[in-house]
Parts: C-alpha cells; structure tokens; sequence
C-alpha cells in the first residue's frame, strides 16, 4: 500500500522561498540580550539553532525592535546598527546550516515599551534611572499599569516606518528569507489598528482606514527595500476579545488591504491591546486564522496551544491553516517535527546524522 505523506510535512512556497514543511517556530522572546545593546548572544544561536536542527520549516527569531525606544523591555534585540545586524548573520548561518528558513519579527512596542523583563521581581515600565525610556504611542493614553506615553506626531510617525524599511533591509543582507510584521498583541502598530488605544483624530485614527494607515505605510516601505523575491508575513490580533475593540470582520478586511499591499501571509494570534478575559483551550485561535484565509484566499499561520502531532496535522489538513507555530510545545522539544514525522511514520531525509540513533 503506498504511504501518504502527512500534509505537515508538504513543501510550500512563498514568493521565492520554498520551506521543508509546515511546521514552523514563531516568535518567542528571550529577554536575553543581558548587555542591553539588542545584541544576540549565544544564548539566541542555542535556542534558535535547536529548532532548526529540530526539522523546523521556518525559525522566526523573536520580536526585534526597529529602533532603541521601540524594545518591549531593555534586553530585547533590536536591528538597528551593524553590530546586531553581524551578531545576527551567525546565527542565520546555522538555521540554514540544517536546511530550516530563517525569519525575523520586526517589531516596535510602542506604549508597552520600556518595561521589566520576566526575570526579575519587578513589574511595569523601567524608570530612567534604571536603564528605561519613555515610550511613544497613537496617543499619550499609557497602557494599564504602565507610564503615560508621548504622543507620536506624523514626522515621527514616518521615521518609525523608515525605521522598519531599514531594518528590513539590514535583515535581508544578514540572510534572513522571510520578514515577519508585527501587529499584534498590542504594540505599535496594533496600538494603531485597536479602537481601544487609537482615539486620534487625524489621518491615522478614526475610521478603520486611518487605522490602518500605519501598518500598510509600514509594509509598503518594507516590500521596497526587500524587493519582490522576499516573503513578508504579518502577524495580526485578530480579535481584541474586548467590547468595541477590534473585530474578527475588521481584521478580515485589513488582511484584504494587506494581500492588496503584497503580503503572503497572515499570521493569526489574538489580544494584547487591553486587559482581556477569554476562554483558552487546545487550538483556541485556529478558528480566527480559519476565517481570515478563507475570506481572503491568503494563507494563514495558525498558533495557540498546538501540542500534538495528530491535531497539528488535522489543522492543516481540513485547511483551516497552512502552517502551523508550534511555540511553547517547542520550548519542551524542540525537535517537534521529527518527534511528529517519527508518530505518522514519515521518513525524513533531514534527520541531523548525529541524531540518527534517535530515529531509528
């Protein structure tokens, strides 16, 4: 009887980027650039490095600010000089080294900036004296439990989308296949989107376009730097879970203006702009992605407590999701796509001949 291939392990091609299989690792921040410079230390070549040695697809390098101010906390990477860009090309070398593509978030924080990390006993924004800033948002309005931020005009308003652009190209030229926009969970630019911490009154608040000014001036600058070979993916919230916050059906139609601006792919999470109570359980954004692509025809990236091997393989199989981000999961094994290969019985020619015994 022939074998069938599971779907998870079926190449797929963005733009010009063909990836091994659809089990990719997203965005996990470390809080580990220790000398606060947003310099990747060895610490991030050992945690991204065992994904890719893991048989990942894709390994995207975590949330990477545009700009100093634009860090969610001091020791975040950032990828705006050339050290970080060099400090970063090594670690591209070894994703490829082990065929996985690499991807990087790039990010800016925006009023949920310059806060303490989670290794430390403090909460909330760092002080100045101690290393913080002050951040910047849509409006002064601070998040709950955090310091007022500065309004940003629109001259800064456009250093902030150069600032994307610039990274962009620094993250092309350090090897990285794919960019990842970040808009979600809250920072800038779904700051921008969400009725909840957008009430500006000028081009860039009000109405839903206006909203989403931002994050299409944003892609726009990006796609021009990267040119047209390079896949950009966006990662949206797709619900606000908060009453008149943003919708599923908002979300929809900035996919729409997305895919009209170029992107390949929407990567689907949920929440962040406000304080929120909803239900957690196995795969509870996958129906949000679901939605998305088949409203819009992209394909989507689904994410949320996918654990096992059987229910990534029914998501991308009953097409509610073309990839699937194993986050946490992976952070307990990263070698997740050979531990699911081994479960259906798919042979794998990536194995790391080291590991063969493993495999067996």
């Amino acid at each position: 009887m022939k074998r069938v291939q599971p779907k998870l392990f079926e190449p797929m091609t963005l733009r010009g980027l063909t990836v091994r299989n659809r089990i990719w690792i997203p965005p996990m921040c470390q809080y580990s650039a220790f000398a606060r410079d947003g310099v990747a230390t060895d610490w991030h070549l050992a945690h991204l490095g065992s994904f890719a040695r893991g048989g990942a697809g894709v390994v995207i390098a975590e949330a990477t600010s545009v700009t100093a101010e634009g860090r969610i906390s001091p020791e975040d990477l950032g990828l705006w000089n050339d050290k970080q860009e060099q400090a970063l090309e090594r670690i591209v070398s070894f994703v490829h080294s082990q065929g996985a593509a690499a991807g990087i978030q790039l990010a800016h924080a925006g009023r949920k900036a310059s806060t303490f990390g989670p290794f430390t006993e403090q909460s909330g924004s760092v002080p100045v004296e101690q290393g913080g800033w002050t951040s910047v948002g849509a409006t002064a309005e601070p998040y709950p439990g955090l310091d007022p931020a500065q309004a940003l005009d629109i001259e800064r308003i456009g250093t902030i989308v150069e600032a994307f652009a610039d990274s962009a190209e620094r993250a092309v030229r350090a090897g990285f296949d794919l960019i990842e926009v970040h808009s979600a969970h809250g920072y800038l630019l779904h700051e921008f989107l969400s009725p909840l911490s957008n009430t500006r009154d000028d081009a860039y608040g009000g109405s839903l376009p206006n909203r989403a000014r931002l994050l299409l001036q944003v892609v726009d600058a990006v796609r021009d730097r990267v040119g047209w070979h390079v896949p950009i993916v966006v990662r949206v919230s797709a619900t606000d879970w908060v009453e008149e916050g943003l919708t599923l059906e908002d979300t929809i139609q900035v996919a729409h203006w997305l895919k009209d601006h170029g992107v390949d792919m929407i990567d689907v999470s949920s929440g962040g702009a406000a304080p929120a109570r909803f239900a957690i359980g196995p795969g509870y954004q996958v129906r949000l992605a679901a939605a998305i692509g088949e409203q819009t025809g992209l394909p989507v990236a689904a994410v949320g407590l996918i654990t096992e091997p059987v229910q990534a393989e029914h998501i991308v199989f009953t097409g509610q999701a073309d990839v699937v981000l194993i986050g946490r999961e992976a952070l307990r094994d990263p070698h997740f796509p050979l531990r699911a290969a081994q479960y259906f019985d798919h042979p794998l020619d990536y194995v790391p001949t080291q590991y063969g015994a493993g495999y067996r």
